[in-house]
């Protein structure tokens, strides 16, 4: 498959873990770790509402200290994650997430969450867009 042609849904991290908005900052911290992830879709009644990360767990903590592990997810997530529909030109999410510093995009079909798409995903792509390229370029034949 061509870079050109892929699709969102070629490369994201499927069926991800999620967490509540009303469950505990310190629960989200312990499903980031013990899963080894950095975000975590954030739901209401099965629908996405925002989008938790490694990163606005530890600004919670350094505003809250002892605190934050008590405080409610909604009240640290990032209330308005960028979703994207799976059949999303992968260029373009990627163009997007550069251009607005986003760490990831949430998959959405229709209402129900089916991935995650992370700059890890992307760098993932990337290096095996760049694998492929060099096998198949002329000077990393062997003559």
């Amino acid at each position: 498959m061509s870079s050109s042609t892929l699709r969102i849904q070629d490369c994201m991290t499927r069926s991800p873990h999620s967490i509540g908005a009303d469950q505990k900052v310190g629960l989200a911290r312990s499903l980031m770790r013990g899963h080894r992830i950095r975000h975590l879709p954030v739901l209401r009644g099965g629908r996405l509402v925002g989008m938790i990360s490694e990163r606005d767990i530890y600004w919670i903590e350094t505003l809250k200290e002892a605190e934050g592990d008590e405080l409610l997810v909604s009240e640290a997530m990032s209330p308005s994650p960028y979703a994207v529909a799976p059949e999303a030109p992968l260029s373009e999410v990627v163009r997007e997430m550069a251009e607005h510093k986003y760490g990831s995009a949430v998959v959405l079909k229709g209402q129900q969450v089916v991935g995650v798409f992370t700059t890890t995903d992307a760098l993932a792509v990337l290096a095996a867009l760049l694998t492929k390229e060099e096998t198949a370029s002329p000077a990393a034949r062997p003559a």
